[in-house]
């Protein structure tokens, strides 16, 4: 089988992957695809941190700002998606640049998906109703009942995935850690992947990313983002308002915090956020290239990606 080219481009939270990203799709004729569960809504390009208009002016970029707040997003749409658009790229000679902070959206494109059926809508309203009436802690203990390996590896307050795991039994008799244990099934046998980590250490990704979230308050307007998603009833339980920055946020403008504590409490849940996204990269996603510095127009990191690159 003949093996095309996929570039790969990871890194924690403010490492300058997206920069590194639209040079090389500059450099190389190839088109920046997003592989960030945040910069794929609309509306919320401040706060996630979407790439800027400098960087969509100098390479293409797909797959960024193509969903509504109001949608839930998962990792098989956006796999879906993703291997769509790689597929037209090689039909064009043109070089797939995927590029995201999303580990396991990177996990299902590089090494496969669990083969879970897609779940009926009506399933997962009926377990939305339940948590509005039951309370969270009874559908965990249910959980706990029905699938008790599942519901070990769960925060007891996580309700997104206890919600997902009950739904998924529900609709298909079987266990999500059985669906887990099934082989895991590969997209994109034919692509020749080649991955690229920056990987700074987590007090540089701390502190630029304290920086930028003081930018994005005094210099971009992300309160005035927020608020317009506040405006529009946006439902609490979607993934585009559990973004970082907006829940902290949405509390000031709520006027429930004052800001600072809202930017304090928003900073210790980013710095959290990063350090599990440098972990997970650090263990689980190998790479062809290793930059250990943010990028900021490095030349010499271009030309390793060139040199690995077969074209």
């Amino acid at each position: 089988m003949q093996k095309n080219p996929v570039l790969v481009i990871a890194g924690p939270t403010a490492s300058g992957k997206s920069a590194l990203a639209a040079e090389v799709a500059y450099a190389l004729n190839g088109v920046v695809l997003n592989c960030d569960s945040m910069q794929i809504y609309k509306d919320i390009p401040i706060i996630a941190a979407a790439p800027t208009e400098a960087e969509k002016k100098l390479a293409e970029h797909r797959l960024f700002e193509i969903y509504d707040c109001d949608k839930r997003g998962n990792v098989v749409d956006w796999l879906n998606l993703c291997v769509a658009e790689i597929r037209k790229l090689w039909a064009e000679n043109r070089l797939p640049v995927v590029v995201g902070g999303t580990g396991f959206y990177a996990e299902a494109l590089l090494k496969g998906v669990t083969p879970i059926p897609e779940t009926p809508a009506e399933i997962r309203k009926q377990l939305q109703d339940r948590l509005h009436r039951d309370g969270l802690e009874n559908l965990y203990v249910e959980l706990q009942q029905k699938d008790v390996e599942i519901a070990a590896k769960l925060n007891p307050n996580d309700k997104t995935r206890i919600i997902r795991a009950l739904e998924v039994i529900e609709a298909t008799g079987i266990k999500l850690s059985e669906w887990y244990r099934k082989p895991l099934i590969q997209k994109l046998p034919e692509a020749d992947f080649i991955t690229v980590k920056i990987m700074p250490s987590l007090e540089v990704i701390a502190a630029r990313c304290c920086l930028r979230l003081d930018k994005m308050v005094n210099e971009l307007g992300v309160l005035a983002e927020i608020e317009r998603l506040l405006t529009k009833g946006t439902d609490e339980n979607m993934p585009a308002m559990k973004a970082l920055g907006v829940p902290e946020l949405s509390l000031f403008i709520k006027g429930q915090l004052s800001l600072d504590e809202a930017l304090s409490l928003a900073k210790i849940h980013i710095r959290q956020y990063a350090k599990r996204q440098r972990t997970w990269l650090k263990n689980k996603m190998p790479a062809d290239i290793i930059f250990e510095n943010v990028y900021s127009g490095q030349k010499d990191y271009l030309q390793q990606i060139f040199n690995v690159i077969k074209l």
